[in-house]
Parts: C-alpha cells; structure tokens; sequence
C-alpha cells in the first residue's frame, strides 16, 4: 500500500503530494485525513495522508515513520473545502488546511499536544476482600469515601496522603486517570427564554419555511431588536430536526456574552473556538466537537471550520463586520466559508446586522439573499435620540469634551445610569513630536509614527511591535521641546477621572491582552462596579447593558479619515452599532457625536437611524466611483527589502497584467498607505473587474514566476477589505 502524503512545509515549489510505502504494520490503522510522519530529505516532516492505493510496482520509495493520529483529522468534506480554498485565493493545498485545525492537530513537527486529567481512586480488590484486612481510622474513611464515589485522589489526599500512599502501595486502591477538558462553561440560567414578538416569529417562520433548501438570508434588524432570540429559535428548532449549528461572532469581547445567553438555553451543548483560547484549550473544544459530544459551536472567525456534521445552521452575527475577513494567508472571508459549506450539508446561512455591507445588502436586490426584517426594539421602546454636536465651535474651549456631553454624563451619573465612550484610538498621544524643530518618532522599521502609552511610558508602533522610551529632549535639536499631540483611549481615560466623581474602565487592546480580561470588564461593568466604559470599537458591538443611557462619542472622524473607500460605510456601521448601546433596558437611551464634519452624510445619516437612505447614496458614490459592489478587486502587494527591486519588479507586473487582463482595469504601482513595514517596502496593484475568465490562471502564473525569488514577496488578497 502507498500514500499520498502532503508535507507540512508551506511552500510553493512543493506543493504538491508525495508518495510514501506504508509498512505492513501500519496498513490497517492508516485513514485518509490523519497525520503522519514521513522522511522528507535530510529531516522528518509531518503531513496529511490524502490518498491510499496499491503498491506501484518498479518504484523505489521511503517508508512512512509512523501515524501520529488514531482519528481522522480531515474529513472529506474538509478536505474538498481546502481545496477549494486554494483554488480561490492561491494559497498553498497545506496553508488552507493548516487554518482549519488548532495549533495541537495542526501538521507540525516537533509539537506535541498534552491532554489534561483528573486523578481518581478506585478499589482494587472486591469490597468483600476488604474484610481480610485492618485499616486504621483514616484508612476506614478513604475507603467509605471511595466506596461512596467521592474518589477524586485531590480530596482523599486531604483525609490523609500518608494512609492514601499506604493503600495504593498494597495494591488495595489503584489509581485512574480520567480525561477533562480545561475550559468549563458554568454560565447558566442568566438569561431567561424570551416569548418572541411578531417580528421574531416571522423570521424564524421565513428561515425554517424551506426545511430541505439551502438559502442565504440577510436578517436586518435594529440594535436591540432581538437578533440573539431569534437566532437561539432557529438553532432549538434545528436541534429538534437532530441537526447542528456554528454561530460566529466577529469580536472576541462578545464571545463570553454570546456563550452565556446560549448557554441558558442550551447547557453544556456547546463549544466554544477563539484565539484567546489557550492551545490545550482549543485542542479539548475541537475533539469535543469532532466526537460529536457538542451540537453548537460558538466563536470567532476560525470557527467556521467546526468539523460538525449534519449542520442545519449557520449563524454569521454582525455580518458586516471587517475581522471575518483574514489578513493573513490563506485570506479567506468566512462568509463564502459559510456560504460554501451550507452547500455541503443543504442548509441555511442567516447574516444578521444592524448595518449590513453594502455588498450584502446589494445581493439582497439581486434576489442572492433573502430579507427578513426586524424594524423595532425587541422591548418596544425608541431608538436612542442622537445629537451631533459641532466640535469647530467647541474647539475654543480647549477639551476633549463638548460642554453638552459633560452635562450629560453629568446628569446620568446623578441617576445613578450609566455611560458608554467611544474613541476609536488607543494609547495616550497618536504621536510625539518636537515642537522646536518639527521632528516626529517614528519607527525604525516602519513608515508610521509611533504612539505614546503613559502606562508604560512608551513609544509604540502598533504595526510591528518596536518600543522605545519616550524623549524627554528632542534627538534631532536636542532641545526640550517634546509634546505629545493627538488623543487616545488613556489620555480621555485621565481626562475623566479628573472631570467626574465616577469609576471609570477601559477596553481596548492594552488592556484586554491578557487571558479573560473581556469577560472581567464586561461583567463588572454590568454589575455596575464602574459608571463609565471607554473604549475603542470592541465596545461598539453586540454588548448589552440595560442601565446604559448615555453613549458618547468623542471623536466620530476617526474612521472617516480612512484612506479606503469602504471609510464612510465603515463610519456609518460604527456610529449606528454604538448608538445601540444606548437605552436597551427601560430607560430611555442618549447619543451625543461630536465631529468636526456634521454634514458629511455618514454622521448625519447614522444620527437619524437611516440605513437605506445611506445604501442609496453610497452606492450611488460607489457606481460613479466603480468600486464593490459594482465591480470586483484584487488587490496585489510586491513587497521586498530592496527597495529598487519591489519598485522596479511592481512596474513590470503592472505592465503584463494590463497586457492579458483584457477585460480589467489595473490601477498602480502605488505606494501603500503604510508602505514600509517591519523593514520591508510595498508597492501595491489594484485590479477592478466585473468578468476576467483567465484571472486566477494568469494570477497564478505570477505567483509561479516568483516563487523561486527570495528577495520578492507577491501578495494576493481578492475583495480585500483595505485597499
């Protein structure tokens, strides 16, 4: 028998399959899906077995060292899916099922994945044995308490480890060792099952209407409007049919939330799959679900890979949202990953939002999707009244803050309510300059300055990580003339301690890198242990607080400013999804948007709740413009140290795509927005199209000319999210 087995290097030269003799002893426990180690030239290399057949006579070749797994890793429809992965963005066969699987499963070598147990005692001999022997008193009492069940060696080391040791020397009690998995979900009964209004009920009817039809709706609703209810209705009604569901939220904050409203509905039937997971962790959840001991998987972006089977739903919450897009190969969107595995299993994809993309929206018109509204707060109240407050009139008074803001967080913390603040900006200062002669700090490794965290009183580069102390005299005049400039979450953190008698927390990426901070600042801000939330966009979604009356925003040009032509859509969804934090209990809900461009339409629009009369003006901008949904886009990166050669290779790929791509628009060489990271520079090409029946095999060609060129990297994102 031989295999066909793909390596674990992630390479383009060999990306391709290699045969391997399987030894006669392994031959009946060798699966297609599972991992092996092979020879691979001078080293030992895992990789996936993808075919088996019959020896090949007259063929001279290496033996399989030894299967690493007794289970199939790769299923079959895993495995077609990674094909088609590869297929649609280039990448290699292995990257695309490399992102499937956590770190332990992955085809790795020199990894190896520990399970965790619990140690248990038993007895050894019968308990009418146990009448031959004389125990002493703490000797009696382990073994009542074995007998009893109350075996767990941790507890019974606590009567007395001496007389434990005693009885498992005498071979009298023996030791087991139980597998457990390391992440406990004990998150029950907080949320009570709500009787679904007519709205809700309409759209689990809508979706559920077709049992055996694989469909794609768009349901937009509201902030507020009950999205999680009829998402938990669908996924009962599907448990009762003995299918399964994947649920994916776009943040990580919202996965403790999400879990607990699933979790009092649904017990311990779910897994749970995110990167904040640690590795045992995410190894335990992905067996879980391949054994079949779960039918709901909850989680971020990589959870739309859960090897469930028979799935009947997938759920894609805030469906607009940027991260379920990956920026790193392979760049596959979970959308199509959905979209593509409902085929498989016949079933139903339903994309929830309060601002659904435009692209979406779009495909809702050209009968793709189908739409399912909910047009009201789930609690019958308003939505929040939202002021816009000009910030070129309040400049003068030299605060971050407008004066009708400060009355407001003023006036419900008299209430004892409280406030959500959003400044879409971390760190203390955006960047450090001179003041005398001009100079700014910058990283040595990236064209971007770099921004300052009082915390740590460090200059940062949130691109590649580099850190420096902050100057106190400039490098470049050596005169004492550094000053901060600009605003970030610390620096409007200070700033509130100092205005209000009120306890103040903060969200951001700083202080939420460590494992479980999302949860503990989630829940003690719903416990009212804090009066003011700030924080950057994590806070804008999905979070549900009903005490919450006041959101403020401090700066809503922030995301405007975006060099990208998604930046007004992005301002919009931003603006709207905050303003839903607001006034989602009894009391009624405030938003105050301060911005220095009051009628640009995005603020204006989201300020009024007007969804479709901004998908009609965008969209006219985006025809005009020809950009999504009107065309399609791939974007190209050249990237290299050198940084003639990216320029000098750029402009001769530029030249051939024009040349063959007939029925496309090439834009570029351009440089990037950030165009020098981490030491490398980047010139970017940008392809719009609407049809280019040899796109993928030209592009293909490209990657194929350069992949023996060390010093030239080409990156190919199709319908990136940045451009």
């Amino acid at each position: 028998m031989v295999a066909n087995v793909l390596v674990e290097l992630s390479n383009r030269n060999i990306d391709k399959t290699f045969t391997y003799r399987v030894p006669f002893e392994l031959e009946e426990n060798i699966k297609i899906g599972i991992r092996v180690e092979v020879p691979f030239g001078k080293q030992y290399l895992e990789g996936f077995v993808l075919s088996l057949s019959k020896d090949e006579e007259n063929m001279e070749l290496k033996d399989i060292k030894r299967l690493i797994d007794d289970e199939v890793i790769l299923n079959d429809e895993l495995l077609e899916l990674g094909k088609t992965i590869k297929e649609t963005t280039l990448c290699t066969l292995i990257s695309a099922y490399q992102v499937m699987l956590p770190k332990a499963l992955k085809a790795k070598s020199k990894y190896e994945a520990n399970k965790s147990y619990d140690k248990y005692i038993e007895l050894n001999i019968s308990i009418q044995d146990l009448s031959n022997y004389k125990f002493n008193d703490k000797q009696q009492q382990i073994i009542n308490e074995v007998i009893s069940l109350n075996n767990k060696k941790e507890y019974l080391n606590k009567i007395s480890q001496s007389s434990l040791k005693t009885l498992l020397n005498k071979n009298i009690l023996k030791e087991v060792l139980i597998e457990k998995y390391r992440l406990k979900n004990n998150t029950f009964n907080d949320y009570p099952k709500h009787e679904l209004n007519s709205e809700q009920k309409n759209a689990v009817d809508t979706v559920l209407s077709n049992p055996n039809k694989n469909e794609v709706f768009l349901l937009h609703g509201v902030t507020g409007s009950g999205k999680t209810e009829v998402y938990m209705e669908i996924i009962e009604r599907m448990l009762q049919e003995k299918k399964t569901a994947i649920v994916l939220v776009p943040e990580i904050s919202l996965t403790p939330q999400m879990v607990g409203r699933f979790s009092s509905r649904f017990k311990e039937n779910i897994a749970i799959l995110h990167s904040r997971l640690s590795d045992g962790e995410k190894y335990d959840e992905y067996r879980k679900i391949a054994r079949g001991e779960v039918s709901i998987v909850i989680g971020a972006r990589s959870a739309i890979f859960a090897p469930l089977k028979n799935i009947g739903v997938f759920i894609i919450d805030e469906e607009h949202t940027s991260t379920y897009k990956q920026e790193s190969t392979p760049k596959y969107n979970a959308i199509d990953i959905a979209i593509e595995r409902s085929k498989k299993h016949n079933s139903k994809v339903v994309l929830g939002s309060a601002t659904p993309s435009l692209e979406s929206y779009a495909k809702v018109i050209a009968k793709k999707y189908q739409l399912i509204e909910l047009k009201n707060r789930a609690n019958k109240k308003e939505l929040p009244n939202v002021l816009i407050v000009d910030m070129n009139k309040e400049s003068k008074r030299g605060s971050y803050f407008s004066k009708v803001l400060i009355d407001n967080i003023n006036d419900a913390l008299s209430r004892k309510e409280q406030v959500i603040l959003l400044l879409n900006r971390r760190g203390y200062a955006s960047f450090v300059t001179c003041s005398n002669c001009g100079y700014v700090s910058k990283c040595p490794n990236c064209d971007i300055t770099l921004t300052y965290h009082k915390t740590s009183d460090m200059e940062r580069c949130h691109y590649c990580g580099y850190a420096t102390k902050r100057h106190e005299i400039c490098p470049n005049c050596h005169e004492e003339a550094i000053k901060n400039l600009g605003v970030g979450t610390e620096k409007i953190e200070e700033e509130l301690i100092k205005l209000f008698n009120a306890k103040v927390i903060r969200m951001d990426f700083d202080t939420t890198s460590t494992k479980g901070a999302h949860e503990k600042i989630i829940e003690s801000f719903r416990n009212h242990e804090y009066d003011i939330l700030l924080g950057t966009q994590m806070i804008a979604k999905g979070l549900d607080f009903a005490n919450v009356t006041l959101v403020g925003v401090i700066n809503a040009d922030t995301s405007l400013m975006i060099p990208n032509f998604r930046s007004s859509e992005y301002t919009f969804q931003l603006l709207s999804q905050v303003s839903g934090r607001s006034g989602r209990g009894e009391k009624k809900g405030n938003v105050i948007i301060q911005t220095f461009n009051k009628e640009h339409y995005a603020i204006e629009l989201a300020s009024k709740h007007d969804y479709i009369t901004f998908f009609k003006q965008e969209m006219q901008i985006r025809r005009e413009l020809n950009y999504p949904p009107y065309c399609y886009l791939v974007s190209i990166k050249v990237i290299s140290t050198d940084y003639d050669l990216a320029k000098n290779e750029s402009n001769k790929i530029s030249i051939r795509l024009k040349e063959n791509l007939l029925n496309s628009k090439v834009l570029g060489p351009s440089i990037g927005s950030t165009f020098k990271i981490k030491n490398t520079y980047r010139f970017g090409i940008l392809i719009k199209y609407k049809k280019e029946e040899n796109l993928y095999s030209y592009l293909e060609k490209v990657l194929d000319y350069y992949k023996t060129n060390q010093k030239i990297k080409i990156d190919i994102d199709f319908n990136p999210i940045s451009c």
